[in-house]
């Protein structure tokens, strides 16, 4: 009634007190309890606009369990085509998740009531990532809010980062070198390290401002990353986060993928091809990329038997990293289809975490013959020095070496003839 002072006033000093001046009075003060009775009703819980839903929480863990988890569960059979992924493997990131971020512990409200739990969060995180859906999709079977689905996704990818990218995001140790370089030798590239090729990622919540700058041959703003991957499907390196705009020789020219090379920290690479040595190993590319001696391309216009056969061999090893990402799309959709967060930080984080579970896959489903990590075969670590010494030399001499154009052509030479003395003849 404060809100209508001027009508009290003149109704308590005047001699002349109608009835009419009465009735607008208690008519102004009823719509006025009417419109705060709406305010209440419309506002819930602690939060203003936060409206409650009971959506079964505990209910919902029962029956996630019961059809998953169960020592008899109801979809048993269906666990690895949903998951993508086996149960153990699952359990084991549930387990490192839970113990690396409190938030995905399952606990209880200020009156007793229990919240999401861990096996809710996860399996909301992995719907999203593995199906590429919405994140209010969930919501039906896991139950599980919009905004809860988000925040457990934002956490479970960096988690995923934090616990298992040490181990199955590495650049190849002595042990691991060993085994790509065997695998090269009988496929007929000795040296051979992987093959390297970049993927586009489409960014739908790209802003406005930069969709010029993200936006190149695919006509719509995309995100890149380069990678590299083994026969095995593993991806040893992965750089992500460039604009779409730039091309893969742009991407090289920032990645660090030869970083450990050129600072002297990789593991040595020795191999002998058609009599002649080579230290340093190679990727299989295709043609865009540099004549550089860490490169082996294929011949756009091959003449005579050799160098058709060196070319057909070439361009059939280098869809390694064509099927990774085939694959790696496959397993998470999410990367397959438009990416709909607004910021770079999340889709990097999510990017990655992807890989590194589809690394994890490939290992627990065998690909890998002996990829067991315990840090014993990792490269040593190089203190830093601030002290122009001949190192800086050796620097400047392997950046080169890595650039150098006649050894990539004495390496292709080599190349060709070895193959064709293996398998041609």
């Amino acid at each position: 009634m404060d809100r209508y002072p001027d009508i009290l006033e003149d109704i308590l000093h005047s001699d002349e007190n109608s009835d009419d001046e009465w009735d607008m009075l208690l008519a102004e003060t009823k719509r006025e309890e009417e419109s705060r009775s709406k305010r209440r009703n419309k506002h819930r819980g602690s939060v203003p606009g936060h409206r409650i839903i009971r959506r079964g929480r505990v209910e919902g863990h029962e029956r996630l369990y019961h059809d998953y988890f169960a020592p008899n569960c109801v979809y048993d059979a269906f666990f690895r085509r949903r998951f993508r992924m086996g149960r153990p493997l699952f359990l084991r990131i549930v387990n490192g998740v839970e113990q690396y971020d409190p938030y995905f512990v399952q606990t209880t409200d200020a009156i007793g009531n229990l919240g999401l739990s861990s096996l809710q969060k996860v399996t909301a995180a992995f719907r999203i990532l593995t199906y590429g859906t919405p994140a209010d999709s969930v919501d039906e079977y896991v139950r599980i809010g919009e905004s809860t689905a988000i925040e457990s996704l934002r956490r479970f990818v960096q988690a995923v980062i934090a616990v298992f990218g040490d181990e199955y995001l590495r650049p190849p140790n002595n042990n691991d070198i060993a085994r790509l370089l065997a695998i090269g030798e009988q496929r007929g590239f000795p040296g051979m390290l992987g093959s390297i090729d970049c993927m586009h990622w489409k960014w739908k919540n790209c802003p406005t401002a930069w969709q010029g700058m993200y936006t190149g041959h695919c006509h719509e703003p995309t995100i890149i990353l380069e990678a590299v991957a083994s026969q095995d499907l593993w991806i040893w390196h992965a750089f992500f986060g460039l604009p779409g705009s730039l091309n893969d020789i742009n991407v090289l020219e920032r990645s660090p993928v030869f970083a450990t090379l050129t600072e002297g920290r990789a593991p040595p690479v020795n191999y002998r091809i058609n009599g002649h040595d080579y230290t340093m190993g190679y990727y299989l590319a295709d043609g865009i990329y540099p004549n550089w001696s860490t490169f082996v391309k294929t011949i756009p216009c091959p003449q005579g038997l050799k160098r058709k056969h060196y070319a057909a061999a070439q361009e059939s090893i280098r869809k390694d990293v064509e099927r990774a990402f085939g694959v790696l799309q496959a397993r998470f959709a999410i990367v397959r289809g438009p990416a709909r967060f607004w910021d770079e930080e999340t889709l990097a984080y999510i990017m990655k975490a992807c890989i590194i579970m589809h690394n994890m896959i490939i290992e627990d489903e065998g690909a890998t013959n002996d990829n067991d990590f315990d840090g014993s075969g990792e490269n040593p670590i190089v203190q830093v020095s601030h002290v122009h010494t001949p190192e800086f030399v050796d620097f400047i001499q392997t950046h080169h070496q890595i650039r150098s154009n006649a050894s990539h052509s004495q390496l292709q030479s080599d190349l060709i003839e070895h193959l064709w003395q293996r398998y041609g003849q």
